[in-house]
């Protein structure tokens, strides 16, 4: 969605407060602003800005009103490539800040910090112009109403722009004071899709065959450049194969995973996957690599792994190869995991990541330089820029054990270049969807120690995130942040502890996710059985943000009634799925209408379809693997499967295995064919 990508330059603010400064007056050296105490990592960068920041709040719009000016708003991510640049042209430029400074408020906002500060003016921005994207700039009245807004802007547009709204406001202010207002009106009264008729199993394989018709069969994916991973629709896809047998569902999952897995949008060498990317082959990235992307995407190839034995070794492969990237990489001192790795380094979009056949031949000899250039699509004249490529595994090597080698030696020659910033800001919703996919794809491949990461995390997040018995969005060095979570905060966060109860069996999980969300359907729920973007405690703003689709990441409404969902499942509590139905019930219009952007609700619907299926396996006295444990392992992708539950007695001495369609138990099972005929779909 418009201008994403990421140079990040960490800032290093020390000295004086920007609340020594006199309002309106120009930066001097060795004072940074109000941004330095900030503990979002994209506002630190901002901290050395020549630019009087303020960061979102009551105190930045008060002295807007104070000095009757308009408040200049900002919204960026510490990821996001154009971002940084308009920063490096614009505000470090002492005239633009002299321009801001004069007859401003600047206010500077990090999107993943303010989910709900970006989605309202997102709103406003896309309604203005047709489109979004970041870095996004906004006029706003002081109180908060938006008479102007856009995107990136060059260096002498965002002066021009500055000249006209000062003269503007000083002449016609009135006008301006209008049209927020009339923006705002038009905003908020617009028709909201309220709820539909409940998702059918004909809604569902329509869904299917909409997605099919936008199938790129070729190169995978759905649509043209630029490409975006699809791991909520492909998750889609995987649920609805299972329970109806459509075979092109599968293959369509299949054909974009592999496709993935072998291109320049994924890291050969470290794993992990980067945002997205700028062609149809999926040959160039946008190489920043995002923690909800890789996060969802371990889901998907864990459970393609799990029932497709086609694709079953190289999924495995990038599940493990992902959980390699995200520990090494990601993992932070405080058992929890950052939210990004930078596009950019030391100013060049992936310069880390890129090689030429000499490079190659440098580091591995003349030789095997060839072979890996010729193995990984290396040409002389370049896949990216100033003839470097990306590397891409189109086929598997011909000699495994030379490709190890040859990997880890490339490896260790590209530690010893300059290498992206991170920001570690710890975010609680993608920490909810790692913490469910690590301990699912624990699960899958038979590896505890995984699930014992996520459990660490899942234990920082709940010890230090929730205060006072709300959930906050974010720290940063343990260190919470003051902005107050949304929806998908709490609808993910218990995603991955219901994902904990079902890898352990242990009640503690399934206790925590039923407090959080009994606290989340009081704070979001609402009279009709929708869900609200931001809590009834939340700061009210004046174009409220909606809870609805799902774009990069499970939105609002979409995350929190799957958790109900499995909840309910998981717990056998009728009212819990009744409740889940009513709020999917709000997800439908979207459903039928734009399946691609509803992706997170129709797996929900899947599973609510298939059941929700439900196994529960009682505890083994011997805690290795068994043929009934390792039949559960391949039931199909809708089932949720829970080890050891104490609830599920043995029979006869041996290892149970008890059936669940929702509330609805069958007789435990001891046979391992048998539980795969009871689980298998048509």
């Amino acid at each position: 969605m418009g201008r994403e990508g990421g140079h990040h330059r960490q800032g290093h603010a020390a000295g004086l407060s920007g609340q020594d400064r006199a309002p309106g007056t120009a930066y001097r050296e060795g004072m940074p602003n109000r941004l330095a105490r900030s503990t979002s990592p994209y506002l630190q960068q901002h901290a050395d800005n020549p630019v009087d920041w303020w960061e979102w709040g009551e105190e930045a719009f008060a002295e807007a009103r104070r000095r009757d000016v308009p408040v200049l708003l900002s919204v960026g991510y510490a990821a996001c490539h154009w971002c940084h640049v308009m920063a490096h042209e614009s505000f470090e430029d002492e005239e633009v800040a002299r321009a801001v400074d004069a007859g401003f408020v600047a206010v500077k906002v990090d999107r993943e910090e303010r989910p709900d500060v970006d989605a309202a003016y997102m709103t406003a921005t896309t309604a203005l112009t047709g489109h979004g994207g970041w870095p996004m700039t906004c006029l706003l009245t002081p109180e908060g109403e938006p008479f102007w807004a856009g995107t990136y802007l060059p260096r002498e547009q965002l002066l021009q722009l500055l000249a006209g709204a000062d003269h503007a406001w000083r002449e016609d202010r009135d006008r301006l004071r209008e049209g927020g207002a009339r923006i705002v009106e038009a905003i908020r009264s617009a028709p909201r899709p309220g709820a539909g008729a409940p998702l059918t199993h004909e809604d569902l394989a329509a869904a299917a065959r909409d997605l099919a018709a936008d199938f790129d069969p070729q190169w995978g994916g759905f649509g043209g450049a630029p490409k975006f991973p699809p791991s909520m629709v492909l998750a889609f896809l995987l649920r609805h194969h299972a329970r109806t047998g459509d075979e092109r569902a599968l293959l369509m999952v299949r054909e974009t995973c592999e496709a993935m897995a072998r291109s320049g949008t994924y890291d050969q060498l470290a794993g992990g996957f980067a945002r997205y990317a700028v062609d149809r082959a999926w040959v160039v990235p946008h190489f920043e690599k995002m923690l909800y992307d890789n996060a969802l995407l371990l889901g998907v190839y864990a459970d393609l792994a799990r029932v497709d034995e086609v694709a079953r070794p190289w999924a495995t492969r990038v599940v493990r190869e992902t959980v390699g990237w995200l520990l090494d990489e990601l993992w932070t001192p405080q058992a929890a995991f950052a939210s990004s790795l930078d596009a950019d380094t030391e100013g060049v979009e992936g310069q880390t990541y890129v090689w030429t056949p000499g490079e190659l031949r440098l580091a591995l000899g003349d030789e095997d330089g060839e072979r890996a250039a010729a193995l990984l699509g290396v040409t002389h004249a370049g896949t990216f820029e100033h003839g470097a490529s990306t590397l891409q595994l189109r086929e598997d090597p011909d000699d495994a054990a030379w490709w190890r080698g040859a990997r880890e030696r490339l490896l260790l020659r590209r530690t010893l270049r300059a290498q992206p910033a991170r920001d570690d800001k710890v975010v609680t919703a993608w920490n909810g969807l790692v913490i469910a996919s690590l301990a699912h794809a624990g699960w899958v491949l038979g590896e505890p120690d995984w699930v014992d990461v996520a459990a660490r995390c899942a234990r920082f997040v709940v010890d230090r995130h929730v205060v006072d018995g709300r959930l906050r969005r974010s720290s940063r060095d343990g260190v919470v942040g003051s902005a107050l979570g949304v929806a998908e905060d709490y609808g993910n966060l218990v995603d991955g502890l219901l994902a904990l109860h079902r890898a352990t069996g242990e009640a503690g999980w399934l206790e925590e996710a039923g407090s959080l969300l009994t606290t989340a359907l009081d704070l979001f729920g609402e009279e009709d059985g929708g869900v609200a973007a931001t809590g009834h405690d939340a700061e009210r703003l004046v174009i409220p943000p909606a809870a609805s689709g799902d774009n990069a990441e499970p939105g609002g409404l979409s995350s929190l009634a799957l958790a109900v969902l499995r909840y309910g499942a998981q717990a056998s509590d009728a009212a819990r799925l009744e409740r889940a139905a009513e709020a999917l019930g709000h997800a439908a219009p979207l459903a039928r209408q734009a399946p691609r952007f509803a992706g997170w609700a129709l797996v929900a619907a899947e599973e609510l379809a298939a059941g929700p299926l439900v196994v529960r396996l009682s505890p083994a006295d011997d805690p290795g693997e068994d043929e009934l444990a390792r039949a559960a392992r391949h039931t199909p992708v809708p089932a949720l499967v829970v080890v050891d539950d104490p609830g599920t007695p043995p029979q006869d001495g041996r290892r149970s295995a008890t059936v669940c369609r929702g509330t609805v138990c069958g007789l435990p099972l001891t046979e391992p064919e048998l539980l795969s005929r009871v689980t298998a779909g048509p």
